[in-house]
């Protein structure tokens, strides 16, 4: 029989032996979702034994973690925008860049041109876990900005834990008054409604430098939620191109980037027609989304 503080130990000693970054912080987050404590519960009793049962499920995850599988994945979830969203294998696990793209979706959300609209439409092409487009409608509505969403992705297995997470976010709050769509196309293909603002994370990793990255994400991660084709812009020209049809007079496209996208991007959108390009660096001074109107 062990302890708390002992049977934490041995989940550092496994993580950091597998050279997992951070090993100390994922011990304890596997520790803190395997035995449901908090941290500041464990300092008060980190003495005390740890159930048998408990102990095993939890090295058994550091185990897991070992061979380098995403934390997110063992646990099934991820906190994006501070809500909990369910992922797994078939969709990107949400990064907090993204929240950048939310924040000023948002932000544009506020201005007269769109509260004046009563209802927004809004599309989230890529959708994936549907992190972007609830995030969006969950907040907008406690500013009394309400929306009509629609989360697009090819993935028929990521469109269900799409659904899976606007069920969850909606079990804990039973007024939000929106409606969403989810529709499976190849990009634009079965979409028909016109929107006030399209939002997207599409994949735009290089494929020469996918092979580069943590065996988290190249091995983990949805190979098609990754690739950006040769120069990373392949998506980018395609939703460019193709959504002044499906936006609406005054309408914005947003999207976000890889750190050294910015320039590219937003050429790609002025030559397209868009108006009041503009890129918005994230916490890091990185390049992290392009906007723009579209008349």
């Amino acid at each position: 029989m062990r302890t708390y503080k002992e049977v934490l130990e041995d989940g550092i000693h496994l993580l950091d032996a597998a050279a997992i970054e951070e090993a100390g912080l994922d011990a304890w987050l596997l520790l803190e979702y395997a035995a449901d404590i908090k941290r500041a519960w464990y300092y008060a009793h980190m003495d005390e034994i740890l159930d048998k049962k408990t102990e095993s499920r939890y090295l058994e995850m550091c185990a897991k973690r070992a061979q380098h599988i995403p934390l997110q994945h063992i646990t099934g979830s991820q906190e994006f925008m501070g809500l909990e969203f369910l992922v797994n294998e078939h969709v990107l696990i949400p990064r907090q860049d993204t929240e950048v793209l939310v924040e000023e979706a948002l932000e544009m959300m506020k201005q007269e041109i769109f509260r004046s609209k009563g209802c927004l439409q809004l599309l989230d092409m890529c959708t994936g876990s549907g992190c972007i487009l609830l995030s969006v409608m969950h907040y907008a509505e406690q500013e009394g900005i309400f929306i009509e969403g629609t989360g697009v992705d090819f993935s028929e297995q990521a469109l269900m834990v799409a659904q899976k997470n606007e069920k969850h976010l909606r079990s804990t709050k039973k007024d939000e008054k929106g409606k969403v769509n989810w529709i499976l196309s190849d990009l634009f293909e079965n979409v028909s409604e016109t929107y006030d603002m399209i939002l997207s994370n599409p994949p735009y990793i290089r494929t020469a430098e996918i092979e580069k990255l943590q065996d988290e994400v190249k091995l983990h991660d949805p190979f098609s939620a990754l690739d950006g084709k040769e120069d990373g812009l392949y998506f980018y020209r395609k939703i460019v191109t193709d959504a002044k049809q499906f936006l609406k007079t005054g309408g914005v496209l947003a999207f976000e980037i890889g750190y050294d996208q910015g320039k590219e991007v937003s050429d790609l959108m002025k030559k397209a027609g868009y108006d009041k390009v503009f890129v918005k660096k994230d916490l890091a001074g990185l390049d992290r989304i392009v906007c723009g109107v579209y008349y």
